[in-house]
């Protein structure tokens, strides 16, 4: 099954999808005798659900990957069970989609625990190949607690083809993962990434599963599933539990593996009696962490990227890195936190150190620290691509510009990592000086980015702030393309402040009143020190204005002491 065909079923309406239990856990040591002994059991079990109404369904490979079976001394024989027990579910059940299931590991991966993300992604790719190799119609990664275990299965199965790969988190009764990765930034890391449908369930029982999908449609690209718990419900119960399901947004339901005959018949009576829900949008402007989810444009608060986290100018943090010391990065990160930071730019450009094991590093500790997204920031496009594949989020990447490196290497790792990036407007022959000259470098950034799938939701421009002091001119050039890009383009744009006050008295007054400025024709978003009174308080004023967050204008004591 190709990605476009499982995207068109979707769209002729709500899909039923079986997931029964794995034939035995890494616990009852899995071997290749058991699993053959069961298989016809399993076939057996399969054609019944398809018979009462499945429209997909799963070969149970979940538990069947090398870092399980590991636990009873078979991972050599991982390859042969997974193919083998795919391939006999596919030529029993004839041209139903069968899709291949893989399961969480047991182990946390890093940054949240011990095992090596790349060690994650081969396991997952390494079942996968064997899945695809046993004729898989697409892959379901089920059951997922770890967004980081769940990013590099995804990552892996990617790599396999245009197979369609659906992504599953469960749920616990703090209304999170247990790993800690709350829904909405789940469904935006994932759906970005390249997921094909992202799907949630109960880990606990109270858990009201639709008014978490209810919160999530809107934010949603990608079909969205859901599976219902059994429980005690009688199947009656069960059936409406999936229609509100449904009703909230659900395209596809997925069946409990505990679920009898009774249940999954009256469930499959009351999906084929609701309309399908359609996918909300095809694209959106938003970044994320693990925990958190900031959403950006004009309808959002605005958003202050935390500048403070970069060696440049500071020698205390110089000296700091060049001893492998992040102490101050964790630093700079709360304080620019607690003054309302929305993300945090993270560059670690400093001559004498290892750039990209640094980057990684400070990704990892951030991400376990602050709850705020990261804004990758570095010229280099291996660090670059390293740090997005890594990166428990989808990132803000500083920067994509028209030079040829940017296009040829840092556009590619921007796109397939699903990141949003700032747009540069400049070219290997240096800054254009005026707007319009811009407008052309920025068409054809745009037009190289669509050719990666990328739409004008996943860029903000970045107006190339001069300083006033060389080019009087230049602030008027800055807000002129900032107006276009908000009012033809119809994109996020960005500024950093401090360089038009650059040599001048005074700067802050200067900067505040330049942001004041660009906030008019369209500003969504700036690159600053979250610790300028003038900033913050110009922001907050803004968001205050256009009704974003009054509350926190009148509790931030942002124009305390202020002149009446």
């Amino acid at each position: 099954m190709k990605r476009r065909e499982f995207q068109r079923m979707i769209g002729l309406g709500p899909l039923l999808l079986d997931a029964p239990a794995s034939p035995a856990s890494a616990d009852e040591c899995c071997t290749a005798a058991l699993l053959l002994e069961q298989s016809g059991a399993i076939v057996s079990d399969l054609k019944q659900r398809k018979a009462a109404g499945c429209d997909l369904l799963c070969c149970p490979s979940g538990a069947l990957n090398r870092l399980r079976l590991a636990a009873c001394g078979q991972s050599d024989q991982a390859s042969g069970m997974n193919r083998e027990l795919m391939r006999r579910c596919r030529a029993a059940l004839g041209d139903v989609p069968v899709f291949g299931v893989c399961s969480a590991s047991g182990r946390r991966v890093d940054p949240f625990g011990e095992l090596d993300f790349e060690d994650a992604v081969s396991c997952y790719l390494q079942q996968g190949k064997a899945l695809a190799a046993g004729g898989a119609s697409g892959f379901i990664v089920s059951g997922m607690s770890d967004i980081q275990e769940a990013r590099a299965a995804l990552i892996a199965l990617r790599e396999l083809g245009d197979l369609p790969v659906m992504v599953q988190m469960a749920v616990n009764a703090q209304g999170h993962s247990v790993g800690g990765s709350d829904p909405l930034a789940a469904l935006v890391t994932l759906q970005s990434l390249g997921a094909d449908a992202v799907g949630f369930s109960a880990s606990a029982a109270g858990i009201s599963l639709a008014a978490i999908i209810a919160r999530l449609k809107p934010s949603a690209t990608v079909p969205i599933w859901a599976v219902p718990p059994v429980s005690a419900t009688d199947p009656e119960q069960y059936a409406a539990t999936g229609a509100a399901l449904l009703q909230a947004g659900a395209n596809l339901l997925g069946v409990d593996h505990h679920a009898s005959s009774d249940h999954l018949t009256a469930l499959a009576g009351s999906l084929h009696r609701c309309d399908p829900q359609p996918v909300a949008r095809t694209s959106l402007s938003a970044v994320s962490s693990c925990r958190n989810t900031a959403f950006l444009g004009q309808n959002y608060p605005f958003a202050v990227v935390g500048e403070r986290i970069n060696p440049t100018g500071k020698k205390l943090l110089q000296a700091s890195l060049r001893q492998g010391n992040l102490d101050l990065v964790q630093q700079f990160a709360l304080e620019q936190e607690q003054r309302q930071a929305t993300i945090l730019d993270v560059n670690m450009g400093l001559s004498g150190i290892d750039e990209e094991a640094m980057m990684l590093k400070a990704i990892g500790l951030l991400s376990n620290r602050s709850p705020l997204p990261l804004c990758i920031d570095t010229t280099r496009p291996e660090v670059m691509e390293a740090a997005l594949r890594r990166y428990p989020g989808r990132a803000l990447v500083n920067s994509v510009s028209g030079e040829r490196e940017r296009i040829e290497r840092t556009l590619p790792a921007a796109a397939r990592y699903g990141a949003m990036f700032i747009v540069l407007p400049l070219t290997d022959a240096g800054i254009p000086e005026t707007a319009r000259e811009r407008i052309t470098v920025i068409d054809s950034i745009m037009e190289a980015a669509a050719s990666y799938g990328c739409t004008v939701d996943d860029i903000a421009v970045d107006g190339l702030v001069m300083t006033i002091s060389s080019n009087p001119e230049a602030a008027k050039e800055t807000l002129d393309l900032i107006s276009w890009c908000s009012g033809t383009l119809h994109a996020n744009t960005i500024a950093g402040l401090s360089n038009v006050s650059f040599g001048m008295p005074e700067r802050q007054w200067i900067n505040g009143a330049f942001l004041g400025m660009a906030m008019g024709r369209g500003l969504t978003m700036a690159i600053a020190n979250p610790s300028s009174d003038s900033i913050m308080a110009t922001v907050q004023a803004y968001n205050a204005f256009w009704g974003h967050d009054t509350g926190m204008l009148l509790q931030s004591g942002a124009f305390t002491g202020a002149a009446s």
